[in-house]
């Protein structure tokens, strides 16, 4: 039963990645936008996000559940070590979520709505900047368990140009899902000629930064173009990656959203699988190259059995709601742009 926990954990990563970073994604492309294009993002953005804006942090609860009851050594671990990052993460998820509330349902329109647009893309920008970085902090070996004050402990254990540049690029990638996303809402040639040219700009952005992490990893001696090339499955990934990358290209100047948003997706799945792939069962790496396995962390056998049933017994229920929620919310939205 270990293995459906683990597979539930990397799958709820995974969507939370995908959905969750096309929420923050949102503001990142509310925040890049140009002046004169901003009231009209957000109208697009809005009924962009509706269908996983009301959902999307279930997978993360998912994924901390899992964590806390299935792996209390490494969540304890994370938690102490990463703290600061944690926190400012999950500010940045409570502030943007109050924001987003207040200024598309507050029946007053006054000055407080310029407030509210600061902080809700703002927070949209660092909230995936902090989980970029808590990612990278994980397994770049930045985390010292022998460290004797509170620098080396809790602030180099997370921030270094490694850890920092993968923050962009998780921004950046979530700008790009936000934005591909979106195409398929946009009915006004206008908007779609100035949403597809972001999200092409986004989709170049997002393969540019990915080459600065790998160039930055050489520069600090972080071995990342090994742990990707050194086994066929990671190898495989990039490559399906790239060539992903490439159809959601063509599929977006040829107006095919639908199934750009699916490619779309695709992509954030093979980057998942070549950087985990060869860690697995692996999921901290320590200065000391020391590390915590999954196997080895998880709580004992009865509690991973229930825990296992739980998530068995509640996708069976979740997941049937979940996907009517999306039919629901896209039907919406199709009939509110017919008018």
């Amino acid at each position: 039963m270990i293995y459906v926990v683990i597979i539930f954990l990397w799958l709820s990563i995974n969507l939370y990645l995908i959905l969750g970073g096309a929420d923050f994604g949102a503001g990142v492309v509310e925040l890049f936008a140009k002046k004169d294009f901003k009231k009209r993002t957000q109208v697009i953005m809005y009924r962009s996000i509706g269908p996983i804006w009301e959902a999307n942090h279930m997978w993360l609860i998912i994924a901390v559940v899992i964590m806390f009851v299935g792996f209390p050594a490494i969540y304890s671990e994370m938690a102490n070590h990463l703290h600061i990052p944690l926190v400012i993460m999950l500010m940045g998820i409570i502030a943007r979520g109050t924001s987003f509330t207040f200024r598309n349902y507050d029946a007053i329109q006054d000055k407080w709505h310029n407030l509210y647009d600061l902080i809700f893309t703002y927070s949209s920008f660092l909230t995936p900047l902090f989980l970029g970085i808590i990612a990278a902090s994980m397994v770049s070996g930045s985390i010292d368990t022998n460290a004797n004050n509170f620098l080396d402990a809790y602030i180099f254990s997370w921030l270094s140009w490694f850890n920092v540049s993968v923050g962009i690029f998780t921004v950046s990638l979530c700008g790009f899902l936000a934005a591909i996303f979106s195409l398929n809402t946009v009915c006004n040639p206008e908007d779609l000629t100035v949403l597809k040219r972001m999200a092409l700009g986004f989709t170049f952005s997002t393969f540019f930064l990915g080459g600065v992490v790998f160039a930055v990893s050489i520069w600090q001696n972080i071995p990342l173009i090994d742990w990707i090339f050194r086994n066929y499955i990671g190898y495989i990934a990039v490559m399906m990656a790239t060539l992903v990358w490439i159809g959601v290209i063509r599929l977006v100047n040829n107006n095919h959203f639908r199934w750009s948003r699916v490619l779309a997706g695709g992509i954030v799945f093979c980057i998942l699988v070549a950087v985990s792939y060869s860690h697995y069962p692996n999921i901290v790496l320590f200065r000391d190259e020391s590390s915590l396995s999954l196997m080895d962390n998880a709580a004992n056998e009865k509690v991973i059995d229930m825990l296992a049933y739980a998530l068995l017994g509640g996708s069976v229920f979740i997941l049937p709601f979940f996907i009517y929620l999306m039919y629901a919310f896209n039907k919406q939205n199709t009939r509110s742009a017919q008018k």
